[in-house]
C-alpha cells in the first residue's frame, strides 16, 4: 500500500512539473563543474561540433550548441506561446487589462535595467554598446524557480511571469535585429510572413489537424532563422496560429500542450542548461564585477528589472490599463520581478554580439550568471517566505 501511494506522489510530482525544475538546476551545476575540470575542453569540441546538412540551396549544417539554441528551444517556446494563447482565449489573460499588466510590466523590465547599464557605462565607450544585456528575463530558468515553488505560488502568476518573459524576449529579439545584427534579409522574411499567413488561414477555415500546422511550422523555423532574427520567435508564431477554444473538448492547442511538456520540461530543457552553462571561471571575471560593465550588468538584472517590472505595472493599475492577477497582490509582483533578474541566455547572446573584445565577453558572461543566481535565489526565497506568513496570518 505504502508503495503505491509513492508512486502515486512520484508521478503527481513528474506532472507538475518541479522535477523540470529539479533537473535543469541540476544541469546548470552539472555544466560548472565539466567546464572548470579537465574535461572541459571535451565538452566544449562537443557543442562546437557541426552537424546537419550543407548544399547549394540548403544551409542546416550548424554546431550543437546552435542547433540546441535555435532549434530545441524554438521547442519551448512554441510550448510557451501554447500556454500564453491558451491564457489569452480562456484563462488568466482572457481580459484586456489582465493581458495589458505584463506587457506594462514587461516594458518596465527592459527600460529600466538598460538604462541602469547605460547610467554605469556612460564614460565607458568601449562598453556603452552593451546596454541591450541586462532587458532580456530568462523564462526557461525563471519558469523552474517558480515550478520548484509548486502550488505555493499562485497560477495566475505563472502565467503573468510567462507573458512578461515572452514579451521582453521579443523586445531583446526586436533590439537585437534592429541594434547588433549585421542585416535582415527580406526574402527569408517575407517568405516567413507567407508562412504565417498560410498558418491563419488553416485556423480561419477551421484546420484541425497538427500536421498542417508542424510541418509548415519546420519552414517557418528555417526562413526565420535564415532572416537575421532569433530563430526562438518561430515558435511563438506557430503557436499563435494553433486552434483552441473555450469548450471542455480537447482542441489541437491542447493536444499539442500536453504532448511537449514532459519532452520540454524532462530533456530540452536540461540540455539547454548544460550547453548553455559551460563558462569557464577565471580571476579576470572576478576583477571584471566592480568595472562599469559588471556593474551595469548587476545592478541592471538584480536592481533594475525588479524596480522597472513593479513601477510599470503599478503605473498600469493606477491608470486602469492594467489589473492584477487573481489571487495575486503586489508582493506576488515584487517576487516575479525578482525572478526577471534571471537574464542569462539571451542576455549572454547580447553579450556576445556586443563586444568583439573576449575579455569583455567572459567578463559578461561571468556577472550575468552571479546576477541571475542572486536574483534566482532572493526571488525564491522571498516567494516561498511569503507563502509560510500567508499561512502563518
Amino acid at each position: 500500500m505504502l508503495k503505491t501511494i509513492n508512486l502515486k506522489a512520484f508521478a503527481k510530482f513528474l506532472k507538475s512539473g518541479e522535477i523540470g525544475g529539479f533537473l535543469l538546476l541540476f544541469a546548470v551545476v552539472v555544466s560548472l563543474i565539466i567546464a572548470n575540470s579537465p574535461w572541459g575542453d571535451e565538452l566544449g569540441s562537443v557543442l562546437s561540433y557541426e552537424a546537419g546538412v550543407h548544399t547549394e540551396n540548403i544551409h542546416l549544417k550548424y554546431s550543437v550548441s546552435n542547433w540546441i539554441n535555435d532549434g530545441l528551444m524554438a521547442v519551448f517556446f512554441l510550448l510557451v506561446g501554447l500556454e500564453i494563447k491558451r491564457e489569452l482565449v480562456e484563462g488568466e489573460l482572457s481580459s484586456f487589462k489582465s493581458a495589458a499588466l505584463p506587457v506594462f510590466a514587461a516594458l518596465g523590465g527592459t527600460l529600466v535595467p538598460a538604462g541602469i547599464y547605460a547610467l554605469c557605462n556612460l564614460n565607458s565607450p568601449e562598453t556603452i554598446h552593451g546596454w541591450g544585456i541586462p532587458m532580456a528575463t530568462d523564462i526557461a530558468f525563471a519558469l523552474a524557480i517558480l515550478s520548484m515553488l509548486g502550488n505555493k505560488v499562485p497560477t495566475s502568476i505563472k502565467v503573468f511571469l510567462a507573458a512578461l518573459a515572452i514579451v521582453d524576449d521579443l523586445a531583446a529579439i526586436l533590439v537585437i535585429a534592429v541594434f547588433y545584427s549585421s542585416g535582415l534579409h527580406t526574402t527569408y522574411l517575407l517568405y516567413a510572413g507567407a508562412i504565417v499567413a498560410m498558418l491563419a488561414a488553416f485556423n480561419y477555415f477551421g484546420v484541425k489537424r497538427l500536421v498542417f500546422y508542424i510541418v509548415p511550422g519546420l519552414f517557418l523555423w528555417y526562413f526565420i532563422h535564415h532572416s537575421g532574427i532569433h530563430a526562438t520567435i518561430a515558435g511563438v508564431l506557430l503557436a499563435f496560429t494553433i486552434p483552441t477554444n473555450e469548450e471542455s473538448e480537447e482542441s489541437p492547442l491542447e493536444k499539442l500542450e500536453h504532448m511537449l511538456g514532459n519532452p520540454v520540461n524532462l530533456l530540452i530543457m536540461p540540455v539547454f542548461a548544460l550547453a548553455n552553462t559551460n563558462i569557464v571561471l577565471h580571476q579576470e571575471m572576478f576583477s571584471g564585477l566592480s568595472t562599469p560593465l559588471g556593474v551595469g550588468i548587476i545592478g541592471g538584472l538584480l536592481i533594475g528589472k525588479p524596480l522597472g517590472i513593479v513601477l510599470f505595472s503599478y503605473i498600469s493599475v493606477k491608470l486602469n490599463i492594467g489589473e492584477l492577477p487573481s489571487q495575486a497582490n503586489w508582493r506576488h509582483i515584487a517576487g516575479m520581478g525578482m525572478l526577471g533578474g534571471i537574464g542569462f541566455t539571451m542576455s549572454i547572446f547580447i553579450a556576445l554580439l556586443s563586444f568583439n573584445n573576449p575579455l569583455f565577453q567572459e567578463e559578461a558572461k561571468f556577472a550575468i550568471l552571479l546576477a541571475s543566481t542572486l536574483s534566482g535565489l532572493i526571488g525564491y526565497i522571498y516567494l516561498n517566505t511569503l507563502y509560510k506568513k500567508t499561512l502563518n496570518a
